[in-house]
């Protein structure tokens, strides 16, 4: 490999090989020393840019979420809500190392304070409280989160034959006796396991229960 040419080591090119290399070995298997080898440099040249590991997280899950769109403005706040939910969730499936960025490093970053920021200002235009309009932030974060993740990891064992093959088994193996809605509602459960319509029937559920406690501006 080619050695980095002096003077083009930059922080951005480092957050994108970093990139690269959680989105092929995973975040768990991801370290500065890698990232290092990648770019034929010495360790010690990234900490030019970055303290630590951690650093380079946060800058990584920055990146990521930059590339967010802005909340439509030009929207009633639910629809605006459920396009930042959507876009979240995409991002996330697009990235699955940002579902476990965020999940290990939540409160760090300024974009992730960006995205914050909007969906709150968003929910305070609508009418709520500071208390309520933070904690249905927390709630939807969550949701996206954890649908998104549930979603990732459902797609990494149906790429997995043997994985897929032990989930089968284990389902066509319970006994009716013991278990007789999970049976009965087998092939449901197995259908709404993820997708864009599941993911929207529970943003949906959200929404309703959100649009009755809010009193809308007149």
């Amino acid at each position: 490999m080619a050695r980095t040419p002096r003077n083009t080591l930059s922080a951005d090119l480092i957050v994108r090989t970093a990139l690269e290399l959680m989105e092929a070995k995973g975040t768990d298997a991801f370290s500065l020393r890698g990232v290092a080898g990648e770019l034929n440099v010495g360790p010690m040249a990234l900490y030019t840019y970055f303290r630590n590991k951690d650093d380079l997280y946060d800058a990584v899950r920055d990146h990521l979420m930059g590339l967010l769109p802005a909340v439509p403005s030009d929207e009633p706040w639910p629809d605006q809500v459920r396009a930042v939910c959507r876009s979240l969730r995409l991002l996330m499936l697009q990235h699955p190392c940002l579902a476990q960025l965020l999940a290990s490093r939540p409160l760090a970053g300024d974009e992730t304070a960006r995205v914050a920021e909007g969906l709150l200002g968003v929910l305070r235009s609508a009418g709520f409280d500071p208390e309520t309009a933070a904690r249905t932030h927390t709630t939807l974060f969550t949701y996206v989160l954890g649908a998104a993740s549930w979603e990732i990891q459902m797609a990494a064992e149906r790429r997995d034959p043997e994985a897929w093959r032990r989930l089968r088994t284990t389902m066509e193996s319970l006994s009716a006796r013991d278990f007789p809605t999970v049976v009965e509602l087998a092939s449901e459960l197995a259908r709404t396991t993820g997708g864009d319509e599941q993911f929207d029937y529970g943003l949906d559920l959200l929404l309703a229960g959100l649009q009755v406690q809010v009193r809308t501006p007149s």
